[in-house]
């Protein structure tokens, strides 16, 4: 099967590490291709730049789907778009947030997120209200670490994920962890052994990118994709500014 991961930034400096996270989950007969946006922000890290990203997003999903592609992942763990790119296509559409966070629920009773900065709080408050899932966030960390720099110093960033973690298990009384960043994806190992020797066994570490990629190739072997009643096809109208969504 084939799928494409949109990292939704200009960003393509990441190509490298990125592809090689997804890669790494991967079923060895699955295809990873990467799109990163022609115009949009550097990072994902509020509202505003959300805003930005996603009308690239949803031109590349449209061309994902022209182009063959069996599913499409979004490579933020803000889902920025996620709603509308179901409306465009009939292939699954993959939001980390939602699938790994959804995980989380299944797996524990109350779950942490992770963060980058201090901003991230109300965003994820915000999804948990969306996916229904308010009561069983525990709470929001962050690391204080922006999302070009995490991983300028990859130990420090491992170091500083398990502290929060542990605060959060410790004091916030979570019961698994999310990655609240898909640039934080392929950590879940060091993050789950460090809990461990902090005395904290046994807790579900969920790394957002592999949650959204299994999930991916899950939906396509069973032939399965979101529901064209909760997300149905937008009217074809006239569009100016946006003629790469100009709908037939």
């Amino acid at each position: 099967m084939k799928i494409m991961v949109i990292n939704p930034t200009i960003s393509e400096g990441l190509a490298e590490s990125t592809l090689a996270t997804y890669r790494g989950y991967a079923s060895p007969s699955t295809e990873i291709s990467q799109v990163f946006l022609r115009h949009g922000p550097e990072s994902i890290e509020s509202d505003f730049d959300i805003a930005l990203a996603v009308p690239d997003i949803l031109g590349h999903v449209l061309r994902a789907e022209q182009e063959g592609m069996d599913a499409v992942v979004i490579d933020c763990m803000s889902d920025p778009g996620l709603f509308a790119a179901r409306e465009l296509v009939e292939i699954p559409v993959i939001g980390p947030a939602q699938t790994s966070m959804s995980l989380a629920a299944t797996l524990a009773d109350r779950f942490t997120i992770i963060g980058v900065l201090e901003r991230d709080r109300p965003i994820f408050h915000n999804l948990w209200r969306l996916y229904d899932l308010e009561g069983r966030g525990a709470s929001v960390r962050v690391v204080d670490i922006p999302v070009l720099s995490l991983h300028e110093d990859e130990e420090e960033l491992i170091q500083a994920m398990i502290a929060q973690a542990a605060l959060a298990i410790a004091e916030d009384h979570a019961h698994a962890i999310v990655f609240g960043c898909t640039g934080m994806g392929g950590l879940a190992d060091p993050i789950r052994q460090g809990l461990e020797e902090s005395g904290f066994a046994g807790i579900p570490v969920i790394d957002p990118t592999g949650v959204a990629l299994k999930v991916a190739e899950s939906l396509v072997d069973l032939h399965l994709s979101h529901s064209k009643q909760t997300f149905p096809q937008p009217a074809a109208k006239q569009v100016v500014g946006y003629e790469h969504l100009q709908l037939s």
